[in-house]
C-alpha cells in the first residue's frame, strides 16, 4: 500500500508540475503577445459570430461560426464514413493472393499517398465533380427538389448550391485518408495469426465467413487505435476545402479574420472548437477500445 501511494504523489506532483509549465508558459505567450506586438485583446467580436437574433423568427440563431462548425461536422462524418469503407475494401483486397487484387490496392495506395491533397481537391472540384456532376445532372436534380426534400440535403450534406463544391471536398478527404485506413486494415488483418486461418478452414468456413467471424473481429481491436488517430486526421485535413470556398470553420474563421483583424482571438477559437471535436473524436475511440477489451475476456 504504501509503494502505491508513493507512486498516486509522485504522479499527482508530476501533473501538477507539468500544468504549472503549460500555464506559465500560456502566460507568457500571452504577455509577449500583448507587450511585445502591442496587441489589443477583444474577444466580445467572438459572441457575435457564434450567436444572433433573428427579427424574423424572434429568437436566437447560429451565426457563421457556428454554422461553419457544423459543416465541418458533415464534412467529417461522410469522409469518414467514405474513407472507412474505401479502407476496408482495399484493405482486404490487399491481403489476397491474386496478382490483381494486390496490384489495385497497391496502385491505389500509392498513387493516393504520393500527390498532394491539395492537387487532388482541385481534380476532383475542376475535373471530377464539375464535369461529371453537370454530365449526369446531378445538380439540376437537387435543385429541383420539393422545398422538404431540399432542407434535408441541406441538413444533412450542404446547401443545393454548394451541393457539388462539398462532395468534392468530402470524397478529396475520403480518397486521401482511405489510403492510409488501407493500410491499417492490411496490417491488422496480416497481424492475425496463421494458425487461425488454418482453425478456420478445417471447420469448413468459406474465406468470406472466415473473414466475418474470425480474422476481422480479432484485427479490429488490433486496428482501432491506429484507425482513430487517422479518423482525427480526417477532421483535421477536412480544413483543406475552405481553398474551394467550401464554408467549413476554417473558410468562416478566415471571413471573420478579414473584416475584424481579430486574428489571434479568432484562430483561438476555432483551435478550440476543432479540439473540442477531436477530443470527442478520442474519448470515443477510447470507450470502444476499452469495450472491445471487456468482450474479449
Amino acid at each position: 500500500m504504501t509503494g502505491v501511494y508513493l507512486v498516486k504523489k509522485k504522479s499527482n506532483i508530476l501533473d501538477f508540475s507539468v500544468t504549472a509549465a503549460l500555464l506559465l508558459f500560456l502566460g507568457y505567450v500571452t504577455y509577449r503577445v500583448s507587450i511585445g506586438l502591442h496587441y489589443h485583446w477583444d474577444w466580445g467580436v467572438i459572441p457575435n459570430y457564434l450567436l444572433r437574433w433573428d427579427e424574423e423568427k424572434g429568437r436566437w440563431v447560429t451565426n457563421i461560426l457556428l454554422d461553419g462548425f457544423f459543416t465541418t461536422i458533415r464534412l467529417s462524418i461522410w469522409s469518414i464514413l467514405i474513407a472507412t469503407g474505401i479502407g476496408l475494401v482495399m484493405g482486404i483486397i490487399r491481403t489476397r493472393k491474386r496478382l490483381f487484387f494486390r496490384l489495385v490496392g497497391r496502385t491505389y495506395v500509392e498513387l493516393i499517398r504520393n500527390i498532394p491533397p491539395l492537387v487532388l481537391i482541385f481534380i476532383f472540384y475542376f475535373f471530377v465533380s464539375d464535369q461529371l456532376m453537370r454530365l449526369f445532372g446531378v445538380e439540376e436534380f437537387i435543385r429541383s427538389r420539393t422545398e422538404m426534400a431540399s432542407w434535408w440535403v441541406t441538413i444533412l450534406v450542404a446547401p443545393p448550391e454548394r451541393f457539388t463544391a462539398f462532395v468534392a471536398g468530402v470524397f478529396t478527404v475520403a480518397l486521401f485518408q482511405g489510403a492510409y485506413i488501407t493500410e491499417i486494415v492490411r496490417s491488422g488483418i496480416q497481424s492475425i495469426e496463421k494458425g487461425q486461418w488454418e482453425a478456420s478452414a478445417a471447420l469448413g468456413l468459406t474465406w468470406l465467413q472466415q473473414m466475418r467471424y474470425i480474422i476481422l473481429p480479432q484485427a479490429a481491436r488490433r486496428m482501432l487505435p491506429p484507425l482513430a488517430n487517422e479518423l482525427i486526421n480526417t477532421v483535421k485535413y477536412s480544413s483543406i476545402v475552405s481553398i474551394i470556398s467550401i464554408q467549413e470553420l476554417t473558410f468562416q474563421g478566415m471571413q471573420i479574420m478579414a473584416s475584424t483583424q481579430r486574428t489571434i482571438e479568432v484562430w483561438l477559437t476555432i483551435s478550440l472548437m476543432y479540439l473540442l471535436l477531436c477530443l470527442s473524436l478520442s474519448l470515443l475511440a477510447r470507450h470502444l477500445e476499452i469495450s472491445l477489451a471487456e468482450s474479449s475476456l
